[in-house]
């Protein structure tokens, strides 16, 4: 580790720079612009002593994209030698030096809503929030080609190893024979992490909970669900509802609520007494057989002149 980096990271007590080194800024500066680019290095900031007959010197860097960074040249001489000689040249960022942001792994950068359609999000073998569904291991026995003890055996014979450990009888095939085709559930840290999760989106402390006239466990919408979670939290069925489709605590409550105000049913309006809206048919002829008058002449008008 250099120097220089050394004291960026610990700084130490100033100590009085040699002189023979501080007074080698030129030769400095050549070794700065040998290792920049033409027109990077800036003027002279400062000198510090790294230790006996090592000094740095510190240049202004005038790259753009390196806001703040300096160019740190480490000289030295031997005990009794007036010959500075050149230790190293490095690019180390200031007090004020624009720098990247801490790299984080994309495990802990991930996000909910942060996956997409043809994304997959791997587990870790020993994820605190996992257990295995099934215990138990493939085990061959000792008498079998793929054991321990004959693998060791055939590896000095020079043999050539065979499975013949039937996987009809495996652990893996008897349990998904059995419908457990998980190898891994939920463990009890990752229901207490889910449902404090829950419990913070849609629970009691919420303002649309508190504001609401009743909590979920009274409402007609809520969805239990399976399992320890149906004791605490159930899935909301009402499409006008913000949480539809969301898993809700049971204190949870919104103004969707099914019992909070029934509609009564429209006041049905009782038949009118006396029809005004109704119309009478009236036939333009009397009929023949009422003997109120004759058989039109048919030189007639349809109006009745004769």
């Amino acid at each position: 580790m250099s120097a220089a980096t050394t004291r960026s990271r610990t700084p130490r007590t100033p100590r009085t720079p040699d002189r023979l080194c501080a007074e080698a800024v030129d030769l400095a500066r050549e070794a700065a612009e040998e290792a920049a680019a033409p027109g990077i290095v800036g003027a002279h900031v400062e000198t510090v002593a790294e230790g006996d007959r090592v000094v740095t010197h510190f240049f202004e860097c005038k790259e753009p994209g390196y806001r703040g960074w300096r160019w740190a040249v480490t000289v030295t001489r031997a005990s009794r030698a007036k010959n500075v000689t050149l230790d190293e040249t490095v690019l180390l960022p200031g007090s004020d030096a624009l720098l990247a942001p801490e790299w984080v792994p994309w495990s802990e950068r991930l996000r909910p809503g942060d996956m997409g359609p043809g994304d997959l999000l791997p587990t870790e073998q020993d994820d605190l929030r996992l257990e295995p569904g099934y215990t138990g291991e493939d085990v061959p026995p000792p008498n079998s080609p793929v054991s321990d003890e004959m693998v060791d055996h055939l590896d000095v014979e020079d043999a050539e190893i065979t499975s013949l450990t039937p996987s009809r009888g495996s652990i893996a095939s008897v349990a998904e024979e059995l419908g457990l085709r998980r190898a891994r559930v939920l463990s009890r840290y990752g229901l207490h992490v889910a449902a404090d999760r829950w419990e913070e989106s849609f629970g009691a402390k919420t303002p649309m909970a508190q504001a609401a006239p009743a909590s979920c466990d009274t409402c007609a919408f809520l969805v239990p669900l399976a399992g320890s979670l149906k004791q605490a939290f159930g899935v909301c069925a009402n499409e006008f509802s913000p949480a539809d489709g969301r898993v809700v605590s049971l204190s949870y409550g919104c103004g969707g609520h099914s019992e909070a105000a029934i509609m009564p049913k429209p006041p049905r309006p009782a038949p009118p007494v006396l029809d005004s809206m109704g119309a009478d048919a009236f036939p333009l002829r009397p009929a023949k057989d009422s003997g109120s008058t004759t058989e039109p002449d048919g030189t007639s008008e349809d109006l009745g002149h004769s």
